[in-house]
């Protein structure tokens, strides 16, 4: 009997961080799925998780894990992939290490992946915006009054948002160039305008020197979190609703914001290799996406087009 326990353990404090040197992200993630399928084992062993015998993770309780999990609310397929490619990566751990787990890790890569719909990319246009940004300067004048609305989009443009920056990653006091680490820790140079150069400046003076090392802590000068910037947000957005009723039709999250910023550079630029450039993307088939919701390019295609000429024809009734 090889109880779960011990190779849990090691493969979420050790394997991860630092045989793979996976990112904090990653192993949170991995961590929150594995917790999810050990509540569901223990309760549909009724055994304690810390009793679960490795066994016992066969394919038909992790196919019920995902059955189950996938109808519960705000489950979509890419919530259920997730968690499966955290168990797979759980087991090709384990094909190294017990011998005899390595069929019911064969077992366990061969569940498919379910295919996910690719619905168009939510964004928010320039009025919604502008709204938004409003909000934010009555909130903060000092700050924000003198970006404009494009300008504050470029802020948020990255997935390593600015409430996440860090001081250093300004290079120059005066400098109009950001140095930003986006997803899969690529490291890239972003120009800002010289007025958002001069907010981030004016924000750095006032800034506690002896808080967090980010650029943007919280109201009690540690680092600001996700669910604390995503709850900052949704309040100013609830607010802008009132001005720009379209509002309250979408979700607006941080990631919105980088789709807004992503939509509003390819529709000013019709180039989408600098959308895919702004937006760090390791290839062009990511930004596509944007392509798929923008209606320019395809009204300009039917511009270009002649519509065929076709002559009027004649009917005749064939005799019998």
């Amino acid at each position: 009997m090889t109880t779960l326990a011990g190779h849990l353990s090691t493969f979420l404090r050790e394997y991860l961080p630092r045989d793979r040197a996976a990112s904090t992200h990653t192993c949170e993630t991995y961590a929150y799925s594995l917790m999810l399928l050990l509540r569901f084992a223990a309760e549909r062993l009724s055994v304690k998780p810390s009793q679960i015998d490795l066994a016992q993770i066969d394919t038909r309780l992790v196919l019920g894990f995902l059955t189950h999990h996938r109808g519960a609310p705000c489950n979509a397929a890419r919530t259920r992939n997730a968690r499966l490619a955290a168990i797979k990566s759980f087991f090709r751990y384990l094909e190294y290490r017990e011998p005899q787990c390595v069929e019911q890790a064969r077992q366990i890569h061969g569940i498919p992946m379910k295919k996910a719909d690719e619905a168009l990319v939510a964004y928010l246009n320039r009025e919604e915006i502008q709204a938004l940004l409003m909000r934010l300067v009555l909130r903060q004048p000092s700050v924000c009054e003198i970006a404009p609305c494009c300008t504050w989009l470029r802020l948020w443009s990255s997935r390593h948002r600015a409430c996440v920056a860090s001081p250093g990653s300004i290079r120059q006091p005066n400098s109009a160039i950001h140095r930003v680490i986006g997803k899969g820790r690529r490291e890239r140079v972003l120009p800002l305008w010289k007025v958002t150069a001069a907010a981030l400046n004016a924000w750095l003076k006032v800034r506690r020197a002896d808080g967090a090392p980010e650029l943007f802590p919280n109201a009690c000068g540690r680092a600001m979190t996700r669910a604390g910037f995503e709850y900052i947000l949704d309040k100013h957005a609830s607010t802008a609703s009132k001005e720009q009723s379209s509002i309250t039709k979408k979700r607006v999250t941080p990631h919105v914001l980088r789709h807004s910023c992503a939509m509003h550079i390819l529709q000013a630029t019709g180039d989408v290799r600098k959308v895919s450039l702004w937006l760090g993307h390791a290839s062009m088939q990511s930004t596509e996406i944007y392509l798929r919701a923008d209606p320019t390019e395809k009204l300009d295609a039917l511009a270009m087009g002649v519509p065929p000429m076709l002559k009027r024809g004649k009917f005749q009734v064939p005799t019998s």
